[in-house]
């Protein structure tokens, strides 16, 4: 998906939004005020709200596209997430604001005049906010933007809250004169409760909350039918705004060689990717046995350590002169240990037996250490 393009197509509906918003909303407290209307108004204040919203959008589309540095060296796509969770903290203070102006309407409710003008901004909010709603979706999902979705359903929460004002105006006009307040109720709660669905989500994502399960386990499924992939654990997953990073732990046989070891990560991190097309970034684990069972060699010698005992064992014990190479394994709690050793070797007065019988009985007396193989070349 090119970045370019996401945040040019991000941009211009928000900013196609923006005009919208700002149109309406002059005209919204205008004629809320003009006529008396307290729903009205409140609807007008929305709008308003929309404006901030766009602005934080516009902000986010442009600098969540920019490339890893130092300072972000895994991106910048969380700026979308703080974005949505700006946007759910603003429309949560303007919709409790809504429902208190509207309590106050109730003790002095007034009658409503200019009904036509009233009626018909109300009709024209609806119509002009469905059909954004619509258009940024459309955008949002072709993009997989969740902050482009969030905004479209801040539009979406603009035309059913209009929808409300319209009835409550209607009511109010035929002499229900408290159903403009309860309108105005209604449109702050709704704002209230998007603002709760929008700030649920991206705290979610802020606290690295896990994909879906399904497409957890879709991943270790797929992960597992590779060659040489002998368990999957410690399966990890996060979304990072529209991306999905992922970290695992692959076991494979012990006895591998490293490149060949490697060349199974970069087989995982290929299907993991083929598996979830959103997934950018994944961290593979290369383990000779399963980590989350066996305990950690804390009291294990490391390499340079663990061959300066050997040396010294092998020199004390005169068998040190032919051995070309030492291979070391760390498995089952234990440092196993492979001998290489030229085949002339075999040709002096000692067998292959002897030589094995020879370096285990040297071997075994070092604490930390099992199982020992020989081989010549």
């Amino acid at each position: 998906m090119n970045k370019q393009d996401r945040t040019k197509a991000s941009q211009k509906i928000t900013i196609i939004g923006a005009v919208v918003d700002f149109l309406l909303a002059i005209l919204k407290v205008i004629i809320g005020v003009i006529g008396n209307s307290g729903a009205l108004i409140a609807d007008g204040i929305h709008s308003f709200s929309d404006l901030l919203s766009d602005g934080v959008v516009l902000y986010a589309a442009k600098h969540s596209s920019e490339e890893a540095d130092d300072e972000h060296p895994y991106g910048h796509e969380r700026f979308e997430t703080v974005a949505t969770l700006g946007l759910a903290i603003v429309l949560a203070i303007i919709g409790i604001g809504i429902v208190f102006d509207a309590f106050n309407r109730f003790s002095n409710p007034t009658e409503l005049t200019h009904s036509t003008l009233l009626l018909s901004i109300a009709a024209l909010s609806i119509f002009s906010k469905e059909v954004l709603y619509w258009y940024t979706l459309k955008v949002g999902k072709q993009f997989k933007s969740e902050m482009l979705k969030a905004n479209a359903w801040h539009h979406r929460s603009d035309a059913l809250s209009s929808i409300v004002v319209f009835v409550g105006i209607l009511g109010s006009l035929n002499g229900y004169l408290y159903l403009d307040s309860v309108a105005a109720i209604v449109v702050g709660l709704m704002v209230i409760y998007i603002a709760w669905e929008l700030g649920i989500g991206a705290t979610k994502e802020l606290v690295d909350t896990s994909i879906d399960a399904e497409q957890v386990e879709q991943l270790r499924n797929s992960i597992g039918q590779i060659s040489g992939v002998n368990n999957v654990h410690s399966l990890r997953t996060r979304k990072i705004g529209h991306a999905i990073s992922a970290d695992v732990h692959v076991q494979v046989d012990p006895f591998l060689s490293v490149s060949e070891g490697h060349i199974i990560s970069v087989s995982v991190e290929r299907v993991a990717k083929k598996c979830l097309e959103d997934l950018h970034d994944v961290t593979v684990h290369i383990d000779p046995e399963d980590d989350e069972k066996v305990d950690p060699y804390e009291n294990l010698p490391e390499r340079a350590e663990a061959l300066g005992i050997l040396n010294k064992a092998l020199f004390n014990d005169k068998c040190d002169g032919e051995i070309k190479r030492i291979q070391l394994h760390y498995l089952d709690g234990k440092i196993h240990v492979d001998f290489f050793l030229p085949l002339s070797c075999l040709t002096s007065d000692e067998s292959h037996d002897e030589i094995l019988n020879k370096l285990t009985k040297v071997v075994k007396k070092l604490s930390g250490f099992g199982d020992i193989k020989v081989y010549f070349s």
